[in-house]
């Protein structure tokens, strides 16, 4: 049985004092009428938001300029707390450390953050949805993930190596790709190679892939259904895809769309994967209560703008913890 709050009768000893005469009941009549004529006094403080975080993509940093504006951006239109969490030294361990290495040090970072002890939201970028993922299912220990946002992510796989921006890192990584994507080596040193999922090639994603089929409990004999109930318990999950999509193949792995097996034309929806069907991630159980949000944009990789953010990203942070009710006649 739950103890009383400090200062709070409990029901026990409410009870008792309303025998106690006519000076107890004569109390508990002003407390009735002040609340009546003053309700304002006893109403909840409006909750403040839960405060989020920003995990960045592939070959990007919290301090680009870029990525600190849209991180303030997020701060002031939402009223949270924020910040962008970086994963060990930014750009280059974005390329070349395990994923499932960079989500441990988001993990161990947001159990050591006081402020995401009553729990967070989280915006992913690109790459960044993979490992927001493996927070929330592989983190032991760690602060609870209310809403998860989730912009341009490749939740399915993605057909192809996604390109870069800094040459010199591009030059070793095209020089890892050619030993094989799916060797121990180019999986140990290649953070991309994780998430990599041929459809003509499936046998040896699921033999030498070492992040995706993990996370997406593809492997019957190794699912872990506490990744699912972790999962599955999140408040909501916004999936936004951007239709131009070249660094994702197919762009509908956004939505946890993709390829049939041995098929480069056709892209299955989310609801008509395996995935899906089967359950494996909490996906269709999150979809069935009304607890998935699909988006799509127009234009290329992440390409929002701020009125997009505004409408479609922002409401999930300001929110705290009521879902957002967003207008979406005039969009």
């Amino acid at each position: 049985m739950m103890s009383p709050m400090p200062g709070v009768a409990s029901e026990s000893e409410a009870m008792g004092e309303q025998g106690t005469g006519s000076k107890g009941r004569n109390a508990v009549l002003v407390f009735l009428l002040a609340i009546s004529v003053f309700p304002a006094f006893v109403v909840a403080v409006e909750e403040k938001p839960l405060p989020f975080i920003v995990l960045h993509g592939i070959g990007d940093e919290c301090r680009n300029q870029g990525l600190y504006e849209f991180t303030n951006f997020l701060i002031n239109e939402s009223g949270a707390f924020g910040f962008c969490i970086e994963i060990g030294n930014g750009a280059s361990d974005s390329f070349f450390m395990r994923l499932d290495k960079q989500a441990d040090l988001v993990c161990e970072q947001v159990k050591k953050i006081p402020e995401l002890r009553g729990g967070y939201n989280v915006v992913g970028l690109s790459q960044g949805n993979v490992v927001a993922r493996a927070v929330i299912e592989f983190c032991d220990g760690g602060p609870p993930v209310h809403n998860f946002v989730s912009l341009g992510g490749p939740h399915a796989g993605t057909a192809s190596i996604p390109g870069c921006s800094i040459m010199s890192l591009c030059k070793l990584a095209d020089a890892l790709i050619r030993l094989g994507v799916y060797s121990s080596f180019v999986q140990n040193h290649l953070a991309p190679s994780g998430y990599v999922k041929i459809p003509n090639d499936l046998a040896a994603y699921y033999k030498g892939s070492m992040f995706l089929p993990k996370l997406n409990n593809e492997i019957a004999s190794t699912r872990n259904e506490t990744y699912k109930k972790r999962f599955e318990s999140i408040n909501h999950l916004v999936l936004i895809m951007f239709q131009e999509d070249a660094i994702l193949v197919p762009p509908q792995t956004a939505w946890f769309g993709y390829y049939g097996e041995n098929d480069f034309t056709t892209v299955l929806p989310p609801e008509r994967t395996d995935l899906y069907k089967e359950d494996w991630i909490g996906l269709r159980t999150l979809d069935e209560a009304g607890r998935v949000t699909y988006i799509a944009f127009p234009g290329d990789h992440l390409s929002i703008n701020d009125v997009q953010l505004k409408k479609f990203v922002v409401p999930y942070l300001r929110s705290s913890p009521i879902a957002p009710s967003i207008d979406w006649s005039s969009y």
